[in-house]
């Protein structure tokens, strides 16, 4: 892009040819220097007018499509398709237009683009580009430059549109079938805590869902599969569950890198999508920079809130696990289930999850490994809060990546 300064140097350089042809003119006089003045003075009104070309009335639309078929969010890990539609006002001739389009994320860093095209005879154009895998987080493009040079390529004239749609980016998650914890719900240890009724399913059809992988022939919904030409499921009514609260630690020094972060969020999008596909009422505690809660709850506008959440949440708190669930107790109900995503070990953590039990809830503990968490320890203390945990009935999951997390979950077994 030509700066204010280049364009003042050639208009100078231009000028002063043009004074040369007219002095040529004058002095020598003859056809060669008339034809050259002459040639001069159709250059200099051919660039004079290229200002009204009417890129700077330039309108256009942009449209985006994702890799995710019908899915109605983009979900991390995923590109985004962007056609950019234009339309030029005017009459005068463009060769061709340039199209710079900047995407910004929320929390800083930005993709520019940059492509071409020759307008069709009616000044109409498109360009297609694709971004790179995004990642969580809430996007915004920036007005869209288009731009345009003379033949000669001297003098660049643009204009700009705006079309400043944001663009949400979830975190990635993982089909869940089942939460064996979850389903025996008050049996066993959790009988004096949890509630009575289990996760049983009744012979009610109450819809439609995806298939899930491992899905029985039975509850294959052959109708809508035909229907739709993919794979669909019957999704029966059950009883109520025992209400449900994420947990998750936004606490900045208990990450050692950013990757960790990206986990436990998306343990937590997973799980609560499978709670809301089980009518589950499902809350979660957030303490960060902002507080933010959201008591249990099964309406339809929960998911969205709590994924609205999701996507534009860091690890930006300087307020320990222990006290902040302290600060937040008023979201967590006695008898409930409260599943705490975090790397953190020692006795943070057990202080938390002894603290849930005295209040009648039913802890769990999603631990993410973190870089060491393997290199053996002086006399074996590494893994003695872990043993204290499971030698009080505790149950914890250690979680590396998130493909171990059905597994985890499904198999009910915990390290």
């Amino acid at each position: 892009m030509l700066t204010a300064q280049a364009m003042k140097m050639r208009w100078r350089l231009l000028g002063i040819l043009y004074a040369g042809s007219l002095l040529y003119l004058l002095f020598q006089g003859g056809k060669t220097s008339f034809m050259l003045f002459c040639i001069f003075n159709v250059l200099l009104l051919y660039l004079l007018l290229g200002r009204w070309s009417g890129i700077a009335g330039v309108e256009g639309v942009r449209k985006l499509s994702h890799n995710s078929g019908a899915e109605q969010h983009l979900m991390a890990g995923s590109k985004l398709d962007v056609v950019i539609s234009v339309q030029i006002p005017g009459v005068w001739p463009i060769p061709y237009v340039l199209v710079r389009d900047v995407l910004l994320r929320q929390n800083g860093g930005s993709i520019p683009f940059e492509a071409s095209f020759v307008p069709s005879y009616r000044r109409q154009g498109d360009v297609t580009y694709t971004t790179p895998p995004l990642e969580r987080g809430v996007y915004r493009f920036t007005h869209t430059e288009c731009s345009t040079c003379d033949i000669f390529g001297l003098f660049e004239h643009s204009g700009t549109f705006e079309s400043t749609e944001p663009v949400y980016v979830y975190p990635r998650t993982i089909a869940i079938r089942s939460w064996q914890q979850l389903k025996r719900g008050a049996k066993g240890p959790y009988s004096t805590t949890a509630s009575r009724l289990s996760a049983k399913e009744t012979t009610q059809i109450n819809g439609v869902r995806e298939y899930i992988y491992g899905d029985k022939l039975s509850r294959i919904h052959w109708n809508a599969t035909a229907r739709t030409g993919e794979w669909k499921s019957k999704e029966f009514e059950r009883e109520s569950l025992p209400r449900t609260m994420f947990l998750l630690d936004r606490y900045a020094g208990a990450y050692d890198r950013p990757e960790q972060f990206e986990l436990a969020v998306s343990i937590v999008a997973s799980m609560l999508d499978f709670g809301f596909r089980r009518s589950t009422a499902t809350g979660i505690i957030s303490v960060g920079d902002t507080n933010e809660g959201f008591a249990p709850n099964t309406s339809p506008n929960q998911r969205q809130l709590i994924m609205n959440h999701l996507v534009s949440v860091q690890p930006d708190g300087n307020t320990p696990l222990y006290r902040a669930i302290r600060q937040s107790a008023s979201f967590v109900p006695s008898g409930s289930f409260a599943v705490i995503v975090s790397p953190q070990t020692g006795e943070e953590i057990v202080l938390v999850m002894e603290w849930l039990k005295r209040r009648g809830v039913v802890p769990v503990l999603i631990h993410l490994k973190r870089n060491g968490d393997d290199v053996p320890q002086p006399g074996g203390k590494g893994k003695e809060w872990l043993k204290m945990l499971q030698r009080n009935g505790f149950i914890v999951h250690t979680i590396s990546a998130l493909q171990e997390l059905p597994a985890a979950l499904e198999g009910g077994s915990a390290s």
